[in-house]
């Protein structure tokens, strides 16, 4: 099959119209919006070349906000995330930290918190002789500020709120979204310590503390259990090994991290943000014109990643931030998440089947390759620029993942030092894997081989048929998520994560024919296997979004209502995840 594509940019004409809509000024080509991207973070000419054609031919997708802001005569941050800073247990230090988010989400950027420094329902205010109500209900004003502040593009703000396996309030938190009406700006996660978790395995009690005060012992399988079965129907609250994700941490030596961005693949410190952005391997796929057969092209790759870091590095200097602690934070450690899109359309079209052997092989091979050469690369702006300002040529050594890298790279980061502490990630890529053809989106199958989308345009609403990039131009009917098993999702999950710095962003979906002991069984492969957190999609749960599925692939198709802003210009706005009842397909962007 032939891909009736443009020289440059989108060939479906949703793609085009999604990308016109969301990342490009009044007026724009695509072309034209690359160009100013391009121009905007280029240090020289020669490297304004080189980025701008790896920008025309999509083999790098930089987030949404990314291509909308930079260069742009809007002011929008080009940050897709943030984290607030540490919420301080007073009504003046809930309210302050509701304004920052109030100003964070004006400028487009989603948000995280951790609600785990909030006293718990019933303790003792002493000032004022009365009790708390705890922070579930304070998190009614945070949700309240998300569905009034309009973010940019006139679409609603995103976050996520966490709250530790170990505070008294955790039963009723995990139970705060078992509804489709409360919370709805957010993403909720459990914050699980390994000392919980070994009280799982091993049977013991658990205690429920706050200020070293312990208020509640409970068994730990129940509470396990509870949190499980929430997730189980209403997909919901994902898990975060909040100790995993700081002892995993580069800058274990300077931060601890209790929260992530709205989607869950950048755990970040109070202030925190993160810059994001996608290589698009189906980009890189080459056929031979004699043998027909394909392959990936890690040359082509290998070359594109030194521009790529070097773009995305200057992000930092070049950004607009919603507050002067984010800037300091994001220039004190000059963090971005680089990943990948369009996995399973790539490997599924060199004939590995998605969580196979092989396709976790060439998984494997790929992210180590974009690992290794993301590290080298900022160790040469290292050299060139200098190290990122809160550098410890010792203690960055000593990180978990840094030992993890090729002695050789290990050794020059030691010779010339690092420009950034954080460079990989893998997000959830929706809209811009849309607005390039419809690719898989990160490292999550292929949902469905085509489908009807509902698009919003100025003249009404238009359906229009969808094609999987991979289905499209190469006939290849890839695996889709309900007819895996959930345990290929978690081998993916599992094998993705030892390549990243950060964490991985992936719905592991579950079929009707799992067993409540093997959704159990999920999360602690996931555990056990080295992931930061886990999500869980049951199609046959409670949980339904703003997709809406009708029967199957085969006859009516899924039809998902999409906003595409009605801003011309606009910057892709940040929402909490929204899941397809029928396939499980997460929209985080």
């Amino acid at each position: 099959m032939n891909d009736m594509k443009n020289d440059f940019g989108p060939a479906l004409p949703i793609s085009e119209e999604i990308h016109k809509m969301k990342y490009r000024s009044v007026g724009e080509s695509f072309k034209e919006a690359m160009t100013r991207v391009a121009n905007a973070l280029k240090d020289s000419d020669d490297h304004f070349d080189t980025f701008r054609n790896i920008l025309y031919n999509q083999r790098f997708l930089p987030a949404g906000r990314v291509q909308s802001a930079m260069g742009a005569p809007r002011t929008v941050t080009p940050y897709n995330c943030f984290v607030s800073p540490t919420i301080e247990d007073s009504m003046e230090g809930i309210m302050a930290a509701a304004t920052n988010a109030a100003r964070t989400m004006q400028l487009g950027g989603g948000i995280g918190y951790d609600f785990s420094t909030l006293r718990p329902r019933g303790a003792l205010i002493k000032s004022l002789d009365s009790k708390s109500s705890g922070p579930i209900s304070f998190m009614g004003i945070f949700d309240a500020v998300c569905q009034t502040i309009a973010s940019a593009g006139h679409r609603r703000g995103a976050q996520m709120g966490v709250l530790r396996v170990d505070h008294p309030d955790i039963e009723e938190f995990i139970r705060a979204k078992n509804n489709s009406t409360t919370l709805t700006g957010f993403n909720i996660s459990v914050g699980v310590t390994d000392a919980f978790m070994n009280a799982v395995k091993t049977g013991d009690f658990f205690d429920l503390t706050f200020e070293g005060q312990v208020y509640k012992t409970v068994d730990a399988r129940a509470l396990w259990d509870d949190i499980l079965r929430s997730t189980w129907d209403w997909a919901e609250p994902g898990i975060l090994f909040i100790d995993r994700i700081n002892q995993k941490n580069n800058l274990w030596y300077c931060e601890t991290i209790a929260a992530t961005n709205p989607c869950g693949e950048q755990p970040l410190p109070p202030n925190g943000a993160c810059l994001l952005g996608s290589f698009n391997l189906t980009k890189y796929i080459r056929q031979d014109p004699y043998t027909d057969e394909f392959s990936l092209d890690i040359m082509q790759l290998s070359r594109d990643i030194p521009a790529v870091v070097r773009a995305m590095d200057n992000v930092v200097d070049r950004a607009v931030y919603p507050m002067p602690a984010q800037e300091k934070e994001a220039k004190d450690k000059r963090r971005m998440g680089l990943g990948v899109t369009g996995v399973a359309n790539a490997l599924e079209t060199l004939g590995l089947r998605y969580g196979s052997e092989g396709f976790l092989s060439k998984l494997g091979e790929v992210m180590a390759i974009i690992r290794d050469q993301c590290y080298l690369a900022s160790v040469v702006l290292a050299a060139e620029k200098g190290s990122f300002p809160l550098y410890d040529n010792v203690k960055y050594l000593e990180s978990n993942f840094i030992k993890t890298l090729p002695d050789h790279i290990q050794a020059a980061i030691g010779m010339h030092g690092i420009r950034n502490s954080h460079l990989l990630s893998v997000a959830p890529t929706g809209t811009i894997s849309l607005s390039a053809d419809n690719v898989s989106s990160g490292i999550e199958p292929v949902f469905s081989h085509y489908y009807d989308r509902t698009i919003q345009t100025f003249d009404g609403p238009r359906i229009e048929r969808v094609e999987d990039y991979a289905y499209r131009v190469h006939g290849i009917e890839g695996e889709k998520a309900d007819d895996l098993s959930v345990f290929d999702h978690v081998a993916v999950l599992n094998l993705a994560s030892h390549y990243v710095d950060s964490a991985c962003s992936k719905t592991c979906n579950v079929g009707a024919d799992v067993t409540w002991e093997q959704f159990k069984d999920v999360y602690m492969q996931a555990y056990d296997g080295g992931a930061s957190g886990c999500t869980t999609f049951r199609a046959s749960g409670k949980r339904y979004g703003i997709l809406n599925a009708s029967t199957s692939e085969d006859t009516a198709e899924p039809q998902a209502e999409e906003d595409t802003g009605t801003d011309i210009g606009g910057a892709e706005g940040a929402e909490a995840c929204y899941y397809d009842p029928q396939t499980g397909q997460r929209t985080c962007e």
